[in-house]
């Protein structure tokens, strides 16, 4: 019998192994089909007749979840992962993409930006065709009651507008008006992979019961509401970029995440209902373009006149960390704002450090209080960060506690320190997030710090063996300089799908913003937090997306005629990446100065947008060209044009000829087989201007940090007789010799004396 156990734990654990394999290739999943709409057989009446059959072929229980009419054509369903291969395999199927969970990348920015006061009024001109421009916002929802979605002003809805004001749970039709004209909710790939809504916890509903949702869509087009602050802080007007304009709200966005199959179903309902400018603070895994849901709709969108923009991530400051890298969309990255909440910390040893918070309850007293650090008063490995539990009461209570920053919510941590008997925290960062500082609205007094502070009051700690602190608090102060500054946490460059596009495209404020708020949670969106606020201040590039997306409403209803690329353009070339000093915008993950893989273009600068003088132009073709270039496949190019393409096997297809407003330059590329020699390696780009001004005659110049490439500009001058005049030019890069580093910078210029449009260079070695 003994020897026969050990043959039968074997048996045992091959048959357990088979039923696993079984279950997971029976598991039912969410997948987007993506069908070719105009190859539909004959012998159906209509494209849902097909869909249906399609799927019905592989399993007879599987139900459509959406069908998608605009930037895709097909459906979604659950199906196993047999059931989708064997789906794939259908003629007329384009492709079958796995559902993917995508996450939030998560006031005084008009006056920051310019946008306020008669100067400001002067340069955007004040028609109704500001209130005629359509913002959609894909995200957690809207809380209609919020003071910036005021109408009081407003004319009727623009007639362009076919959406709706959606019903569901706390949400009826009379909560659009003439700011909020349309309000949707998607919810079923969501469902279909948690099951029911709990509607005791969120609302099934356009309702945002988050906040993010409602933040972002102030940010873009909220009224202008007077008296506006967060618990005392950043008292003034809050207004958004384009404070006119009509916003349409799409909540994709769940407790559970952001599903590929909602987020794509709100896309294709944006577009079909008339927006004209989409904003999406949200990003999933990078992939390739046709395997990129958000993409592929961007796509569609940007071809139908529709300017997309996308945040380009919360995974700074490490490089090739980018989201939404298509060229179709605009990336936007983060910096701060010249406003700061400060907060002042005394250790026992006589040093005063600065820190920042929104603390706004009662004080701490004003003599010394004693200080632990988290680290030598907890029962956990991880102890130091100030996770539920982990810290000794006995050794805690009636002290100010340093705990390190990550892992959980910063103001969790608060919580944590409370529950243990604590008065207050030093919340301190670590080398992940170096100098920066972003304040929170917390629930004891507590003061963020940067790194280096941080690393002075552990080391104070250490060394003394009755430590002691003092934390105050200092408001709202402005004026801080320098700024912007980059924000540490911004994705940064190269792009890791096609690093011939530099990106991200340019960075707007996206540190400590104040927008409007959900009345369902209170402003750290804790559950113990029952404060309630009409506005709170968060950060995170889904913040400064909506920025762009407001000003892109700005200039479109500025001019009308321009397309989505143009509008790119003209705020891609009319930023700024110095200070009025001179010196590069520094990057506060560093403390030095920034790269146009932090910034891209730079800071935007929308008073000079709305006059660029010259426009780097894109059509639908530009971006087929560009996959040709890529060396997509025609059924690669199909999912994401919709239409058969055949790239021309005589004709040289290259990204270097994209039209785009910056130049990234791969040079292990560039090199090629000479990478190892002492032979010259030339290579050039062609682009094309088109004057949106007035007749003019520009000049070219260039500056650069490199002695190892050779910039030629041919010709150096452009000279432009009329409107909508195009002109090409071409620039010759010469690389010399093998650099010292493994990246280095330049920048064009064409001026005419009045306009400055601006070119980005960056060059990379691996």
């Amino acid at each position: 019998m003994e020897r026969l156990r050990p043959m039968f734990l074997l048996i045992l654990m091959v048959v357990l192994f088979h039923v696993f394999v079984d279950a997971r290739q029976n598991q039912k999943k969410t997948y987007i089909i993506h069908m070719d709409k105009f190859n539909m057989p004959a012998d159906f009446d209509d494209h849902t007749q097909w869909y249906d059959s399609s799927l019905k072929s592989v399993s007879k229980s599987a139900n459509m979840l959406y069908t998608y009419n605009s930037v895709i054509h097909g459906y979604s369903t659950q199906l196993t992962a047999d059931e989708a291969k064997a789906l794939a395999q259908q003629p007329g199927i384009l492709s079958v993409h796995e559902e993917v969970i995508y996450e939030l990348h998560t006031t005084r920015s008009p006056t920051f930006l310019g946008l306020e006061g008669r100067e400001s009024r002067s340069f955007f001109p004040q028609t109704e065709a500001r209130s005629e421009v359509i913002i959609g916002v894909l995200d957690t929802g809207v809380w209609p009651e919020s003071k910036s979605f005021d109408d009081t002003g407003l004319g009727p809805v623009p007639a362009s507008w076919k959406g709706k004001c959606q019903t569901g749970k706390n949400f009826d039709a009379s909560s659009c008006n003439r700011k909020l004209i349309g309000a949707r909710f998607f919810s079923q790939g969501y469902e279909a992979a948690f099951g029911a809504i709990d509607e005791t916890i969120e609302s099934k509903s356009p309702r945002d019961d988050e906040g993010h949702g409602t933040h972002t869509a102030t940010t873009a087009a909220g009224s202008v509401v007077t008296g506006a602050s967060l618990l005392g802080y950043a008292t003034g007007t809050a207004r958004g970029m384009a404070s006119h304009a009509r916003v349409a709200a799409y909540k994709v966005c769940w407790t559970g995440g952001c599903f590929s199959s909602d987020i794509l179903a709100g896309m294709d309902q944006a577009v079909i209902d008339g927006v004209n400018v989409l904003s999406l603070s949200l990003g999933g895994t990078i992939s390739d373009y046709h395997r990129d849901i958000v993409a592929i709709g961007a796509f569609s969108a940007a071809s139908q006149g529709i300017f997309v923009s996308c945040s380009a991530g919360n995974g700074g400051p490490s490089s090739g960390t980018l989201s939404n890298v298509a060229p179709w969309i605009t990336t936007v990255g983060a910096g701060t704002m010249d406003r700061e909440f400060p907060a002042y910390i005394g250790i026992g040893n006589g040093k005063k450090l600065n820190g920042v918070s929104l603390y706004s309850g009662k004080a701490l007293p004003s003599s010394v209080m004693p200080l632990v650090y988290a680290g030598n008063v907890s029962q956990s490995s991880n102890g130091n960060l100030c996770t539920s539990g982990s810290l000794i009461p006995e050794k805690v209570a009636g002290k100010i506690v340093v705990c390190d920053r990550g892992m959980n919510a910063r103001a969790q941590k608060g919580l944590v320190v409370k529950d243990a008997g604590g008065i207050g925290m030093i919340l301190a960062n670590t080398d992940t997030y170096g100098d920066e500082l972003v304040a929170d609205a917390h629930l004891i007094p507590t003061a963020a710090v940067g790194q280096t502070a941080g690393n002075l009051i552990k080391q104070y700690i250490a060394s003394n063996s009755n430590p002691t602190a003092t934390i105050a608090f200092g408001g709202t102060k402005l004026g801080v300089q320098p700024s912007p500054v980059v924000a540490a946490f911004s994705s940064r460059g190269p792009n890791p799908i096609t690093p011939d596009i530099l990106k991200p495209d340019l960075i707007a404020p996206g540190v400590n913003i104040l927008a409007g708020w959900t009345g369902k949670v209170g402003p750290t969106g804790l559950q113990e937090d029952t404060r309630n606020v009409g506005f709170n201040i968060i950060s995170g590039t889904s913040m400064s997306c909506p920025h762009v997306s407001g000003l892109a409403a700005l200039l479109k209803a500025a001019h009308p005629e321009w397309s989505p690329a143009a509008i790119r353009s003209a705020l891609m070339t009319t930023s700024y990446s110095t200070y009025k000093n001179g010196k590069t915008i520094e990057d506060v993950a560093t403390g030095m100065s920034s790269t146009p893989f932090d910034y891209g273009a730079g800071h935007v600068n929308p008073t000079a947008a709305v006059s660029p003088g010259l426009v780097y132009d894109l059509t639908v073709d530009d971006y087929i060209n560009f996959l040709c270039a890529l060396d997509y496949s025609p059924s690669m190019i199909k999912v994401i044009a919709k239409r058969d393409i055949s790239c021309d096997e005589n004709k040289e297809y290259r990204v270097a000829d994209l039209n785009y407003p910056s130049f990234s330059i791969p040079m292990e590329t560039a090199w090629g087989e000479h990478a190892d020699s002492s032979t010259p390696t030339v290579t050039r780009y062609t682009r094309t201007l088109t004057n949106v001004g007035n007749p003019a005659t520009y000049k070219a110049s260039v500056s650069s940090e490199t002695q190892e490439v050779k910039i030629l500009v041919e010709p150096q001058t452009l000279t432009f007789s009329r409107k909508n005049e195009k002109k090409t030019y071409t620039v010759t890069f010469t690389a010399t010799s093998k650099p010292s580093g493994t990246t280095s910078f330049a920048r064009l210029e064409w001026s005419d004396g009045q306009h400055v449009v601006a070119s980005p260079i960056a060059f990379s070695w691996t």
